[in-house]
């Protein structure tokens, strides 16, 4: 998204209701107002996902129904895993399915151990753009951080040196927040490759832990205000940009069930940053041998 004059969609991330299949996800989403949609067509096979293979023909056809039904938009699939046996040709059902419904962005992240396979996430990052591309997604690389790359600057070396048109960086607030990202260091990244932004709040502090950081990831998530994350600063130093709310909280769900917890989730977001804009100056930032290349992303 480019066009400083545009309003931003609002989707709803898979991983706010995991446990929801793509279409009952769409039909949520809709009804509690958002724009569009970012569901997972890869699974992970984590605790409460959802059982049902989502390349699946019917399940194709009932996420489609819910599409046309609805009119939401799919904004990015998820969630491309870069591991110690990734094999880029495996994500293609999953691209091809996103292309065809009209998103145009899919997430990757790195679960590898080994601190020295720079080279080794290069190739498989590089070649997912290679496959993407043919189906029209920018593959925008995220940085969890209990995952392999856990800081800006770390994606940022992966995606200058994979140097392929349709590369991206997917910042999640939260993992600013636990990674300790000076929000400065948005400002040191190329616009072209910011496509949107993952939103959640946290408390004050950062968990100590592996397996703390993790809980609150996948299941303690705040709603936009309730916590201490900079919204205002992140998306003053970010260029215009679409937002996916990543929002799981099962004890919010438990307590207001999917819909409810959805639609508070985008009525947070709304109020907390929705009249928030772009402060990014607009001269473009040179990215070494990608220059040639501006204009031409997904």
């Amino acid at each position: 998204m480019t066009d400083a004059t545009a309003q931003p969609l609002y989707s709803l991330a898979h991983l706010t209701l995991i446990n929801a299949t793509a279409p009952e996800l769409i039909y949520i989403a809709a009804r509690a107002g958002y724009d569009a949609v970012s569901p997972r067509f890869i699974q992970m096979n984590v605790p409460g996902e959802f059982a049902e293979s989502p390349v699946d023909k019917q399940m194709v056809r009932a996420t489609k129904t819910a599409l046309a039904t609805t009119g939401l938009k799919v904004l990015d699939v998820e969630l491309a895993r870069i591991t110690e046996d990734c094999d880029p040709r495996s994500f293609e059902p999953a691209c091809e399915l996103g292309g065809e419904l009209g998103a145009k962005r899919m997430i990757m992240s790195a679960w590898t151990t080994d601190r020295t396979d720079r080279n080794f996430l290069i190739d498989c990052y590089g070649e997912t753009c290679d496959i993407a591309a043919q189906y029209g997604l920018s593959v925008d690389l995220e940085f969890p951080s209990f995952s392999r790359l856990r800081t800006l600057d770390e994606t940022l070396d992966i995606v200058r040196a994979a140097d392929r048109p349709n590369g991206g960086i997917l910042v999640d607030t939260l993992y600013l927040h636990l990674s300790r990202v000076d929000l400065a260091e948005l400002l040191h990244v190329p616009s072209e490759l910011f496509n949107f932004l993952h939103i959640s709040d946290a408390l004050p502090g950062i968990a100590d832990t592996r397996q703390g950081m993790i809980q609150l990831a996948r299941d303690a998530r705040l709603y936009p205000s309730e916590g201490c994350i900079d919204f205002k600063g992140i998306i003053e130093r970010m260029p215009v940009v679409d937002y996916s709310i990543e929002l799981p909280n099962q004890s919010r769900v438990n307590e207001l069930g999917y819909e409810e917890h959805a639609r508070r989730c985008l009525q947070h977001a709304k109020r907390t940053f929705g009249h928030v804009i772009s402060q990014r100056r607009t001269h473009h930032i040179p990215n070494n041998q990608r220059v040639e290349n501006h204009g031409q992303r997904a």
